[in-house]
């Protein structure tokens, strides 16, 4: 029996590999070179993390800084301020008061500390004498300035304000005060802060003012003679301080006359009297070389007899 197939077409090799090729995979020289250089990466990947590829490093422990603990029982205690810093904390009068003390409880340390400070200069000393002023004038009640009952309102104000006069005048006073510039500045300071005391009504409360201007009166007087032995003088009619005076004692009222003899008798050379204009019973020889110096006439021809 003939059997009549139908005819088959002829299969070629790899016909059916060529049907599964993908056309995102095509064989392009360029798709092999980038799959072979992908195939490369990974291989060295597996061998950076191959154990066997390379030696185990040793793990470091972190190390933080560990935080000071604080000790209270070291640290946080109860314990008295240290000199430099209790001194801080002392006003100037608390100051003043505890070496006060301290000196009248250790005489050596009083007297050390006596010669070691500096000498008070006539601006300090008058700068203390006005706080002293102020305060008397700050006590002084409003409307009572020179009555009975604001004299007492202001007694102890007072009585603070002639202590230190008193106390200062003698410190500026030779021999203590070897420059009589310096001397005549303080007294022209302090004779005007005695103008300004009060003139109390009662007549038994002025003797404070009258016993403050005798004793400035004798300071100026003391410091008048004692220049007038170096130099004769010169220092207190140059500078302008016998017109000084003079003024002082006019607004004073005459209270200091012994200041005035003095000046009258130890700078009498200059030619007159301060207080009438009259010649002064110096007694000087009118021909002295100090005479000449002052009125000018040192190294003119001198005249003898008759011309």
């Amino acid at each position: 029996m003939n059997v009549v197939l139908s005819p088959q077409p002829p299969i070629f090799p790899h016909q059916h590999e060529t049907t599964r090729i993908s056309p995102s995979r095509s064989m392009s020289p360029y798709n092999n070179m980038a799959s072979r250089k992908r195939k490369a990466d990974d291989d060295n990947d597996d061998m950076s993390v191959s154990p066997l590829s390379s030696p185990a490093l040793p793990s470091r422990p972190i190390v933080r800084p560990s935080k000071k603990i604080r000790q209270a029982n070291d640290d946080v205690a109860a314990r008295p301020l240290s000199l430099p810093r209790l001194l801080e904390t002392l006003t100037n009068d608390q100051l003043r008061t505890v070496l006060q003390t301290i000196c009248e409880r250790h005489p050596d340390i009083g007297h050390e500390v006596v010669t070691s400070a500096p000498r008070p200069t006539v601006a300090c000393a008058l700068d203390i004498l006005v706080g002293y002023q102020e305060k008397l004038h700050d006590a002084t009640p409003l409307g009572h300035t020179n009555s009975d009952y604001a004299y007492f309102r202001v007694k102890q104000q007072l009585g603070a304000l002639l202590d230190a006069i008193s106390d200062f005048t003698s410190q500026f006073l030779p021999p203590l005060e070897q420059q009589t510039n310096i001397s005549l500045q303080f007294l022209d300071g302090v004779t005007k802060v005695i103008h300004e005391l009060p003139d109390w009504e009662n007549q038994s409360h002025r003797h404070h003012k009258d016993a403050a201007y005798d004793e400035i009166s004798a300071a100026w007087a003391l410091v008048i003679t004692e220049a007038s032995k170096r130099g004769g003088g010169f220092i207190v009619h140059t500078g302008g301080w016998d017109q000084r005076l003079v003024r002082h004692n006019q607004q004073s009222g005459g209270k200091m006359g012994q200041a005035i003899n003095a000046l009258a008798v130890e700078v009498g050379w200059q030619g007159q009297n301060p207080i009438t204009d009259t010649p002064a019973p110096s007694g000087r020889d009118p021909n002295s070389i100090l005479n000449q110096l002052i009125n000018g006439a040192y190294g003119s021809p001198v005249r003898v007899g008759p011309w």
